[in-house]
């Protein structure tokens, strides 16, 4: 039975995924819903310079794949459509490449805004959220999703408009989230001791390189989650544990 723990600490970094929101969310209706809507959404949206962006760095990681022998599907000119069969090959893989996440952004943003989309949160969230920000922590997230994708899902959720208790968002812009660097980075940025941010997450690896950086961890054991093997972290399956 996961232990109540009390969180000496003034930040509290979050995790998305396992943590903040369930798993199946995100496998089950932002994933296909950015499948489906890609090549609809490119042949809109080509034009625009954020877009071209996703394309070029998605391009980049086409041709490194390509060099290091790795089968996946043909990009065979410059045309939106020619993107989709990779963009489609990297959503299957979850690759937590920076150009798709960006990309899946922009797709969900207009799914959000139509009422398409409501993302879901475990129903601890809101209240844990009210009561830490009463007791003076400040509150960020840390996801492999864009910065853009976390805003939406906090902003358009089925428990209203979380972003107030939000004091920032770090993606993979700042690093992967299995190196320790990436922690010192985010500590560093909100201009803190790594050893004041308690850092919540479902996976072990990322645990292991914020304490590397100094941080305080938590593993996160919530229903749907992947595994329940903590490696030896303390273990919550609830944000009313903290």
């Amino acid at each position: 039975m996961p232990d109540r723990y009390s969180a000496r600490a003034d930040i509290i970094l979050l995790d998305i995924e396992g943590t903040t929101t369930p798993i199946d969310y995100v496998f089950g209706v932002l994933f296909p819903f950015a499948q489906k809507q890609v090549e609809s959404f490119l042949q809109t949206h080509e034009g625009e310079s954020g877009v071209q962006a996703d394309l070029e760095r998605l391009r980049q990681e086409y041709a490194a794949d390509v060099a290091q022998g790795l089968t996946v599907p043909a990009w065979v000119d410059d045309s939106a459509n020619a993107a989709v069969p990779y963009i489609h090959y990297l959503i299957a893989a979850d690759r937590k490449s920076t150009g798709l996440k960006s990309l899946q952004g922009k797709i969900w943003e207009s799914g959000y805004r139509d009422g398409t989309l409501r993302s879901q949160l475990f129903p601890d969230v809101k209240p844990a959220f009210e009561r830490w920000t009463r007791e003076g922590k400040l509150l960020y997230i840390f996801s492999s999703g864009s910065v853009q994708a976390q805003q939406l899902l906090f902003q358009y959720s089925e428990a209203g408009d979380l972003t107030r208790f939000l004091s920032g968002y770090f993606d993979t812009e700042t690093g992967s989230k299995k190196e320790a660097e990436s922690y010192r980075k985010i500590a560093q940025a909100i201009g803190i001791l790594p050893n004041q941010i308690l850092f919540i997450s479902d996976v072990t690896a990322e645990l292991k390189a914020a304490k590397e950086a100094g941080m305080q961890t938590l593993f996160s054991l919530r229903l749907g989650n992947r595994t329940s093997d903590s490696e030896g972290f303390p273990v919550i399956s609830s944000f009313d544990n903290v």
